[in-house]
């Protein structure tokens, strides 16, 4: 009866602890190398989804840009890209055929005319306070519309669209009335709703979106986030763990367009991811 119920001596006991010990730490040996590696793989996944959805952004943004309104400025571990933003554009009548009363005059103030085409971006009837029309902004003083002279209508300036009786045209008129100064070649009138701008500052690690504020003619009034926020505008936070950034924007010239280099690195325990995009600005006025 003893000699049935006997158990385990201590030394099988201690024997068998140290072979499940040692079967254990192989196993570990085994599997852990497979789940770090899942790990930084998912990690490495994460941040270039990160980058490329800022970078996209950004470029969503760039390509609604006024032409010829992409400017950039970089201070300390700061730098600022901003545009004015566009709803939408048309060609305005400026010449036969069609009524005379229809085409946007240029030798004085007009309150009144026509688009070849009609908006596709607004529900009409479309009135606002709030936005601009401009036509032939080429960036320079004189024809830049950051100075909100001659290239795109004052603020304040109702802006007031609707369906013509003369199918497929708008008719889009001003109050008060405004002559602009220069004529588009091309006959292409913008309708702005307002600027845009990205700080992207590697002292906080972050990339944010700003929206809503007024326009100022120079750009080191709005190139950075005080300043933004002390102008009006609403942030927003794109990403963070950025650990640099650059934003590189070439005009272009009559015969190309212009080009925005972005490039972005963001890290996270060690690991960096590095992307750049480039993207084409359409600056012909």
């Amino acid at each position: 009866m003893r000699r049935s119920q006997r158990g385990f001596t201590l030394v099988e006991l201690v024997v068998t602890i140290t072979l499940t010990t040692i079967v254990i730490s192989f196993m570990a040996m085994f599997v852990a190398g497979p789940v770090r590696a899942y790990n930084d793989q998912t990690r490495r996944a994460e941040l270039v989804d990160v980058a490329e959805n800022s970078l996209r952004r950004i470029a969503r943004d760039i390509r609604a840009a006024l032409p010829n309104s992409v400017r950039v400025a970089s201070t300390g571990g700061a730098v600022a890209l901003e545009m004015l933003n566009t709803v939408d554009g048309v060609r305005y009548r400026d010449r036969p055929p069609g009524n005379p009363t229809k085409r946007l005059r240029f030798s004085g103030p007009d309150n009144a005319f026509n688009s070849v085409g009609q908006f596709s971006g607004i529900t009409r009837p479309f009135s606002s306070t709030t936005h601009y029309l401009s036509i032939y902004n080429v960036g320079v003083p004189g024809a830049n519309a950051y100075e909100l002279a001659n290239v795109i209508t004052p603020p304040g300036t109702r802006i007031d669209i609707d369906a013509d009786s003369i199918a497929d045209e708008d008719n889009i008129r001003m109050t008060p009335a405004y002559q602009f100064a220069f004529a588009s070649p091309g006959q292409r009138v913008y309708l702005v709703d307002q600027p845009v701008s990205y700080i992207c500052d590697t002292s906080t690690g972050t990339l944010a979106r700003y929206a809503g504020y007024s326009i100022a003619a120079v750009h080191a009034d709005r190139d950075s986030g005080g300043e933004l926020l002390g102008a009006g505008a609403s942030a927003t936070l794109v990403a963070d763990n950025i650990a640099s950034c650059s934003v590189i924007y070439t005009p272009g010239t009559a015969q190309r367009s212009g080009l925005v280099t972005l490039a972005m690195s963001v890290a996270e325990a060690g690991e960096t991811v590095s992307l750049l995009h480039q993207v084409h600005v359409d600056n012909v006025p």
